[in-house]
């Protein structure tokens, strides 16, 4: 097994990557390629299924062409993915009947607002861990169900076939035969039990979603199936599925109750490992399994940020301001702060803590003095905030103090933002040399499913890039919080 490799499918929601990982946990190679968004109406946000497989694909054969690696030699893949993503399918053509709802849609709002009038807030919670909202897969389904012409008729007769993207693509590159899901994504759908880890069939009826048409649910780190051989040239085992937020739990090891990670990427994820308990929260943070491995279940507690790099991405493409996203670092430290200027990027409503669904971004505190830059920085800082105000809450609730944040996902790479994500947090930010948590947590899965790694080995590779030790006075942390709490207050329940 020496010259093999673990490969990892990392579907997310702004792009299709592929990193291979050898015996000794190195990355070997990554290619990724960019991910359209489609935008039909406000709030909306939808992607072409077909795009996403066919990316995933494409990306896979560019990186072992380029480094020269026969498919023989990948020992096992798995697949971490963008979580909450709908996609309905029709089982007998293949075709989605649908685009794939991205889990930043909002149109399904008043429905969700309408269930909470009607008290199902606590049976859902008690449930699935989750609170209401657009945000997960349950009334997308029935949305796609409802809206779809002929698609209610199909789905009650077993014609069609609901997925999150791992299911999508599993289904896909095992030639239509293997139909499975993991504890994780099952998990974010608002109809499974994690308790029973099963489906819950009073919410499938709630959401008059045949239960037919769901996957079958396996732990983390199994044996998924064949990837057919004409896909890559040769049949390749999947044996590893995780959410993407939780493979970067994983892939920081945060193993122990009590230990925490923070992803940047188009949402900002913060988790905490619960062990075997699972947290009922009160106050905005959802109940999610963690992973299922070696016949044992894990828990975290999670908060979500909807948008995160995604407003770097709106300056660049939205507003012009920048040509890459490495320019904000640069741009951030040569303008003197405006510690009165906030963006708040609500463009999808915001999560934990204020789970708003009605919310809407700004930008406030703009005086004559203001420029581009002075935006570019503040729209940068909005993500240490945000991650501050879900850090707050996570300590309230666990009743525990955190005494560091472990970091990963692409903005992590801005020394900028982490050394301000420490000063507004009060607490060291340490980043990983591997800052591809999310793709090493899913091959971790694979490959302890097939004894290419084992644990010991794992903990024994972590090595630290980077710790950044805050170094900003307490009254002015104070008052940079305070500032954006009101700041927030503006945005809250902006769409009647």
């Amino acid at each position: 097994m020496n010259n093999k490799y673990i490969l990892s499918l990392d579907q997310g929601t702004s792009s299709s990557r592929a990193i291979l990982f050898d015996r000794q946990g190195r990355i070997v190679g990554l290619e990724q390629k960019e991910l359209s968004g489609l935008f039909p109406q406000s709030g909306w946000v939808e992607q072409d299924p077909i795009e996403i497989l066919e990316g995933q694909i494409k990306v896979v054969k560019r990186l072992l062409s380029r480094h020269q690696i026969h498919p023989s030699q990948v020992a096992s893949v798995a697949i971490t993915n963008q979580r909450e993503t709908t996609i309905v399918w029709d089982r007998n053509t293949g075709k989605p009947i649908y685009n794939a709802i991205v889990w930043q849609d909002r149109r399904t709002s008043a429905f969700c607002e309408k269930l909470k009038a009607e008290k199902w807030s606590t049976k859902i919670k008690e449930t699935t861990g989750l609170v209401i909202d657009a945000y997960f897969s349950a009334s997308k389904i029935k949305w796609i169900l409802d809206n779809v012409s002929g698609a209610r008729k199909k789905a009650e007769n077993g014609d069609l076939l609901f997925g999150t993207v791992d299911t999508w693509l599993l289904w896909n590159l095992t030639g239509r035969k293997n139909y499975y899901t993991d504890y994780t994504n099952a998990s974010r759908t608002m109809l499974f039990d994690i308790a029973n880890l099963c489906w819950s069939n009073e919410l499938c009826n709630l959401f008059d979603i045949p239960l037919k048409m769901l996957p079958s649910v396996k732990q983390s780190s199994d044996n998924f199936g064949v990837i057919d051989e004409e896909v890559f040239g040769c049949k390749l085992s999947v044996n590893g599925i995780i959410g993407d937020q939780q493979a970067a739990l994983f892939g920081q090891m945060c193993f122990e109750p009590g230990m925490a990670k923070n992803t940047y990427g188009t949402g900002c994820f913060l988790l905490m490992n619960t062990g075997e308990t699972c947290v009922n929260s009160n106050n905005g943070l959802i109940s999610t399994i963690a992973w299922g491995l070696n016949g044992e279940v894990k828990y975290a507690v999670e908060g979500s940020v909807f948008i995160a790099g995604a407003s770097i991405k709106w300056l660049r493409d939205g507003l012009g301001l920048i040509e890459s996203a490495d320019q904000t670092e640069a741009i951030s430290r040569e303008v003197i702060p405006f510690d009165n200027l906030y963006v708040v990027p609500a463009f999808s409503g915001l999560g934990a803590p204020y789970w708003d669904q009605n919310a809407r971004g700004l930008i406030i505190g703009i005086t004559q003095g203001v420029t581009d830059k002075h935006i570019v920085r503040a729209t940068l800082e909005s993500l240490a905030y945000q991650s501050k105000d879900l850090l707050e809450l996570m300590k309230s609730e666990t009743m525990s103090e955190l005494l560091m944040l472990n970091v990963d996902g692409g903005a992590s790479a801005n020394d900028f933002l982490m050394q301000f994500q420490a000063d507004i947090l009060g607490v060291p930010v340490v980043r990983n040399e591997n800052i591809e948590s999310t793709a090493f947590g899913a091959a971790m899965m694979a490959a302890l499913f097939i004894e290419f790694w084992n644990i010991e080995f794992l903990e024994s590779i972590k090595k630290v890039d980077r710790e950044f030790v805050p170094n900003m006075n307490l009254e002015r942390r104070l008052n940079l919080y305070s500032g954006w709490q009101k700041a927030v207050s503006r945005s809250l329940n902006w769409e009647e």
